[in-house]
């Protein structure tokens, strides 16, 4: 007499043995030549090693969204502080001053009176957020133009420009 273990419950049980006495589990007649050997056993375990791979199981790149998501949102960040920090446009009583650049600087400077046209641009967006680009044009300048991008409140600055263009030629 063999002793095998319950495919329910687990516990060892006599392979003459017509149900399990812990759980009552029905067990089939089994003799003891056909119980496979603990060698027969650990042959078996050899050749599913021996099989190719079914499946590999990786976290899910869902897992790992929070990650992603903060990373595209620091290279756009990063962008935009180069950015606002790159340019500078100071307006003065006389005259109006623009800086730009980060590592490498230029600046010029115009009077107020030597301006000829200011010009505002908004799209959509920007009319609804109050940003959008201010375009100086100058009778000093070749290219007749300076230009500042995505500024806040650009009907603003034209009419402080206007009026104190307005104030120097009295």
């Amino acid at each position: 007499m063999a002793l095998i273990a319950c495919p329910e419950c687990g516990k060892e049980v006599s392979t003459e043995a017509g149900a399990c006495p812990a759980c009552g589990y029905p067990l089939a007649q089994r003799s003891e030549a056909a119980a496979p050997s603990p060698q027969a056993r650990a042959s078996a375990l050899e050749a599913v090693d021996l099989q190719s791979v079914l499946l590999e199981v990786r976290p899910s790149w869902w897992n790992f969204g929070w990650h992603l998501l903060f990373f595209w949102l620091l290279v756009p960040l990063l962008v935009a502080l180069y950015r606002r920090h790159s340019f500078a446009m100071r307006i003065y009583s006389d005259r109006v001053s623009v800086e730009e650049g980060f590592w490498s600087k230029e600046s010029s400077e115009f009077f107020i009176k030597d301006i000829c046209s200011i010009d505002v641009r908004q799209g959509v967006w920007g009319r609804m957020v109050g940003i959008g680009d201010v375009t100086i044009s100058t009778a000093a300048t070749v290219d007749a133009a300076e230009e500042a991008r995505g500024v806040a409140q650009p009907n603003r600055i034209k009419e402080l420009l206007i009026s104190q263009r307005q104030q120097s030629s009295t």
